[in-house]
Order: structure tokens, then sequence, then C-alpha cells
């Protein structure tokens, strides 16, 4: 993926820096990342939802639910949607050579676009993309609240890549009460609140300082840690925490 990271980081002002201190660290597994562009006004995407849950349990997938706006205007507005997934959407719909964006899509570890309801896809594009990361990641939280990301055993490669900290929650049961699944009572998981790239990887750890560390993860109940190769926009390395540690 290659978006305009230089206007991205300049809106994060010093949001990179170098950490100091200690941390409470959780050592990336290998794992694959499955992203589902979805949304409640989209009468196509609860068969998607339901295979992203089922996704969501599995150990060696991480699995997230990225929802978009744009069918709002059927008459039902999604609470979780955000312009920063529609953005990430558009990014790669450029990198796949797609002229639109739809719903539901998946993106299995940045490289491979499916139909998010098509299971046999979905997981033979898991198994091809299996054993793929080459990149280790450990995310921690700092004593006074701030959020590390260490990248470990890294190829050349992963020194053109961008680390990205997205927020999420488990769970989430809706109601929908207009638009094209009215009616309906849809369970989400694994919900992203917050998705912003923390800066190009040059070698060092890197830290979210902990006033923009507690806003985004205020009422969320996990973190997670991607680099993303700023050449093909695969995803090289992930890693998640759980923030029921810090109450």
């Amino acid at each position: 993926m290659a978006p305009n990271w230089k206007s991205l980081i300049a809106a994060l002002g010093a949001a990179v820096i170098v950490a100091l201190g200690p941390a409470t660290d959780a050592a990336g597994r290998d794992l694959t990342v499955v992203e589902l562009f979805t949304s409640q006004g989209c009468s196509s995407c609860p068969p998607a939802d339901a295979i992203l849950g089922e996704l969501s349990d599995r150990e060696d997938v991480l699995a997230l639910s990225l929802h978009v706006a744009y069918w709002d205007y059927l008459g039902w507005k999604d609470p979780f949607a955000s312009a920063e997934h529609a953005g990430r959407q558009r990014e790669y719909a450029r990198r796949f050579g797609l002229h639109y964006v739809y719903t539901p899509q998946m993106v299995i570890q940045g490289s491979v676009q499916v139909t998010g309801s098509d299971r046999a896809r979905i997981l033979a594009g898991i198994k091809e993309s299996r054993g793929g990361t080459s990149a280790s990641l450990r995310l921690g939280r700092r004593d006074d609240g701030g959020l590390t990301v260490d990248v470990v055993d890294a190829p050349a490669e992963a020194m053109n890549a961008m680390v990205w900290i997205v927020v999420y929650d488990h769970e989430h049961v809706s109601t929908i009460e207009a638009g094209e699944n009215r009616g309906q009572t849809l369970r989400y998981r694994n919900v992203v609140t917050g998705l912003r790239p923390l800066g190009a990887w040059r070698g060092e750890e890197l830290v979210v300082p902990a006033p923009l560390a507690n806003q985004m993860t205020a009422d969320a109940d996990y973190c997670a840690a991607l680099i993303q190769s700023a050449v093909d926009s695969r995803i090289l390395g992930a890693a998640t925490l759980s923030l029921e540690i810090r109450r």
C-alpha cells in the first residue's frame, strides 16, 4: 500500500519517538492478517461478518472488521464506520488495480483480495499466505500508558515499511433499525475503532506517547501493531496486546 504517509505522519506530530523506560510486551506470533471491509447498511455483509467472527477465534489469524460509511445513504448510519477505513480500502483498490470499492471485501495479508462471503477462497487465501510473515513484532504498554512497538528479526525489506497501530473491540451486538438489514440483530467481532500510521520503520523501537495511546484505547479491548510493505502492501508481521492488563 502506498498512502500519503507524509501528510498522515505530519498529522501525528511527535507521535514517533524512541521508547525509553520499561514496557509490558507481547511477542508477535506468525499471524495472518485478514481485514474485512463491511457495513451495517449492506445486505450482503452479514454472511461475511459471520465468517470474520469464525476467523477471529483462530490463533493463527488476526481478523479485523473495518466498517465503512458509503452505504449510510440507504437509511442506516453505521456507528462503527470511519473515513480512515474507507481510505485504507481505496488504497488497497489502487494496489489491486480495481476501479471501485465494494463490500463485503476481505484483504488477506495485504496481498490478496476476495469477496468477503466466499468461504472457500478466503480459507485458500489464508493457507497460501501462511508463513508469509518475515518480521517479528513486540507490542507493549509502558508504565506511563504509552504503547511501544519493537520490530525484531526483520529482513531488509522491512526498512521500507510502515508501522500501523490498530485498536479494536472483541465483540459488538447491534440491532439494525433501518436500511437493508432492518430488523436484524447482528454480531460483530474484532471491530476496529482506531487505525493510525505510527511511522516508517527505520530500525528503531517506536512508541505511541501516553496521551495519544490513552485517547485511542480508552474503551477498547485489544490493540495490534502491523508492519506493512510500502512496495507491495504485504503485511510483514503483526502482534496483538490485550488492553485488559491496564485495568
